[in-house]
């Protein structure tokens, strides 16, 4: 019963159905009509149109040896009647007799493999002129349209299936990374705290430097730790956290954010310049993520030959942080980097989970603001985060 009740739910979801059987109903004035599911074993009601009260209902059951859809499906011809009382082939068929009919008219329905579905049928228990009419002629094109609408419908049942089953697969993805992820801050904190006292209460200047390269990888394990646990809270919580207050400092923190990320590169100039920002609400820790981030997508993808510019400033009452670099970004890129593990392609392997980019986006739009993005051969590629101020704040 299992695939008989899947085919039944396939001609279900055909909206075609029940006005095609309104069209037979129409035409012959049969008052009975019906799709029918029929195997080898069984006959059931798939659609139904009855204004005979005939009492079948969708997946309702005939014996299948009672009907005459048994013998279509191994002539795999039509079957028409007039008269059943009086027609010189039926007029002693059990079938007639049984279902109390006189006119009746079923064709074969095929799948598009050329495998027998099942039948198209009507009846009725007063005669009527069917094979004078164009009537099978409309049916059997109405079996082969069906027999397209169920291929049409089975594809898009597998389809959505499939996405389905795709969606589950990354939501388990994604939750397993942030489990990760979390819990593997303990054991990293672990470790960047006990590097950081032996090099301040235990020096050796002969271990030092390998303590300190545990440091720093710590502190680089840590980093990417918490960019999982904030792309995590992107996408299966409610979004980035933020702990909005009025930054007195901001500046400070853009200038210091800048200075780390050139003694890392010393090799890179960067240009900064910063206008006044006090009191501007923010969560100024997110807003100097946001800023590293950009600043070191732009040393890590733009073009090597020229300066990384950094320029916030409260411009008509939005505050406007803005990096540029020399190069430009395939056109055909620029619609996925705002997307997590998204990187320009490259031949170099290259550190990092691909998320910058995305969890600045994030961190620009729980503020209630928005990155943007241009890049040209002429001007470079320039990555602007705009936030709107209160008026209380423009004043």
């Amino acid at each position: 019963m299992g695939q008989t009740a899947a085919d039944i739910a396939t001609i279900g979801r055909i909206s075609a159905v029940p006005a095609m059987l309104q069209v037979i109903r129409e035409m012959t004035g049969l008052r009975f009509a019906a799709v029918a599911r029929v195997t080898d074993t069984s006959w059931h009601a798939c659609a139904v149109l009855d204004d005979l009260e005939f009492g079948l209902k969708v997946g309702g059951e005939l014996d299948l040896v009672t009907t005459l859809c048994h013998e279509i499906r191994s002539a795999h011809v039509s079957v028409v009647i007039d008269k059943a009382s009086e027609d010189p082939h039926y007029h002693n068929h059990h079938t007639p007799r049984l279902y109390r009919f006189e006119s009746y008219i079923s064709v074969p329905v095929f799948r598009t493999d050329g495998s027998f579905f099942g039948t198209i049928c009507a009846l009725d228990p007063s005669p009527a002129a069917l094979k004078a009419s164009a009537i099978q002629s409309t049916m059997e094109s109405f079996a082969r349209l069906l027999s397209l609408q169920i291929e049409a419908e089975e594809s898009q049942q597998q389809t959505e299936a499939a996405l389905q089953q795709e969606r589950q697969t990354a939501e388990l993805r994604e939750q397993f990374i942030a489990v990760l992820g979390h819990d593997l801050r303990n054991p990293l904190f672990a470790i960047n705290v006990g590097a950081e006292r032996l090099l301040r209460k235990h020096p050796n200047p002969a271990t030092d430097p390998i303590v300190q390269h545990i440091l720093n990888c710590g502190r680089r394990a840590a980093q990417l730790v918490e960019d999982v646990l904030d792309f995590a809270r992107g996408r299966l919580g409610p979004g980035i956290t933020l702990n909005i207050a009025s930054s007195q400092d901001l500046e400070q923190t853009l200038h210091h954010v800048v200075a780390e990320v050139q003694s890392v590169h010393p090799e890179r100039p960067i240009q900064c310049v910063i206008g006044d920002l006090q009191g501007i609400h923010c969560d100024r820790d997110r807003v100097a993520q946001l800023l590293s981030n950009l600043v070191a997508n732009a040393i890590t993808h733009g073009a090597p030959e020229g300066p990384v510019q950094v320029r916030a400033e409260v411009r008509e009452g939005v505050f406007m942080l803005a990096v540029q670099n020399p190069g430009q970004i395939p056109p055909a890129i620029l619609p996925y980097l705002f997307q997590p593990y998204s990187r320009p392609a490259s031949d170099t392997p290259q550190a990092g989970l691909g998320l910058g980019l995305y969890i600045a986006d994030q961190i620009a739009r729980s503020h209630g603001g928005r990155m943007d993005l241009a890049s040209s051969a002429e001007h470079g590629t320039l990555f602007t985060f705009s936030l709107p101020l209160a008026p209380e704040t423009r004043a």
